[in-house]
């Protein structure tokens, strides 16, 4: 057998494979569940005790570095960890690989700084699959394969996580800073492409995440997703009824991705409602999300969009105005569904959606 040939049975054997799959989409959509599991509930949590005024919420368990922690504040701070050990789940690391990715995670988090996530994704890949590589191949696997993996990982990004978290962090500022300049055609952008890599079987959340895409191109990128959610759900309601609008409006309008690949055209109406919610969001409600970025990629999915939103006022001190709450509610629910429908009826009347189209 061939070199060539040696290496493929060997990277079948241990599962190791080079596709867009494998990285571009099970490994960034299982860093969003990290993201989501630590850094969002955790906000959620500190958010819901400083509203609500919940004693077991607000109060300080531990401190680390001389810093009082609640409990929203530990889980957030397992964000790294968290995102490293999906991403090896999601490859297939088997358990010593796998639990040899907390220090990664921690490490890559610690090092990025504000562009942390792009930083863990990139280093946990490639830990990860080095720890495969080597795993049950010697008598002393229990001492190997750990130590493969923090060496690889934490070397790695002891390298590049810095700059990658510099890379990612000038780049979510240039987004910000370009919105806040332009609203208009930044919150038609910025609405658009994210409300698609929503619905894409991309991580929407991920994404934002690892810009810490805030702010006013935050709250664009929120009206976008949402538009594609609660765009399908609405749209989709004569094939899909109500289950149609959970399943899609609460959870995820990835679901119409094989109808828009037998169809594309029915994509046509929530993209252009993104594009008419995005700067509506930026230019007349001025909505922005300053909580976590990952909520900015989520839309209605758990309602983490409007959450964030709604948790941004509370860390800014901001008591919200009427304006701000008809804002919130325009841009999320109501004129998505409102404009999709719309656009929706005059696609199907076109004939470019067929019945059945939409059907789940």
């Amino acid at each position: 057998m061939s070199s060539n040939g040696r290496l493929s049975a060997f990277l079948k054997r241990k599962d190791i494979v080079f596709s867009l799959q494998r990285y571009g989409i099970d490994a960034m959509s299982a860093m969003a569940q990290g993201l989501f599991c630590t850094l969002l509930v955790g906000t959620i949590l500190n958010t819901l005790g400083s509203q609500f005024h919940i004693g077991f919420l607000t109060a300080s368990i531990v401190e680390v570095a001389g810093k009082g922690m609640t409990i929203g504040s530990l889980a957030s701070a397992m964000v790294g960890p968290a995102m490293a050990a999906a991403i090896g789940h999601a490859l297939g690391a088997g358990g010593l690989g796998l639990f040899s990715l907390l220090p990664v995670g921690c490490a890559a988090t610690l090092l990025a700084g504000a562009g942390g996530p792009f930083a863990v994704y990139l280093v946990s890949i490639v830990a990860a699959e080095a720890g495969k590589a080597v795993s049950k191949e010697t008598k002393v696997d229990i001492l190997v394969t750990p130590i493969v993996t923090i060496l690889v990982g934490i070397g790695l990004a002891a390298l590049i996580a810095a700059p990658v978290g510099k890379a990612a962090n000038w780049l979510g500022d240039l987004i910000m800073w370009s919105t806040e300049l332009h609203p208009f055609m930044m919150g038609i952008l910025v609405a658009v492409l994210v409300g698609m890599a929503l619905t894409l079987p991309i991580s929407s959340a991920a994404i934002c995440a690892g810009l810490g895409l805030t702010g006013l191109a935050g709250g664009a990128a929120v009206a976008g997703c949402c538009a594609q959610m609660v765009g399908f759900a609405v749209m989709s309601f004569r094939e899909n009824r109500w289950s149609g609008i959970v399943s899609q409006g609460i959870g995820t309008s990835m679901l119409q991705m094989g109808n828009i690949i037998r169809n594309p055209r029915i994509w046509i109406a929530p993209i252009l409602t993104s594009a008419v919610v995005g700067p509506v969001a930026t230019c007349i409600f001025g909505m922005q999300m300053n909580g976590a970025a990952v909520n900015s990629g989520m839309g209605t999915c758990g309602l983490c969009g409007p959450i964030g939103v709604w948790t941004g006022w509370s860390l800014s001190g901001v008591t919200p105005s009427f304006m701000d709450w008809t804002g919130l509610f325009m841009v999320c629910f109501i004129l998505p569904a409102v404009i999709c429908l719309l656009f929706g009826e005059l696609f199907r009347r076109l004939g470019w959606i067929r019945e059945g189209d939409l059907k789940l």
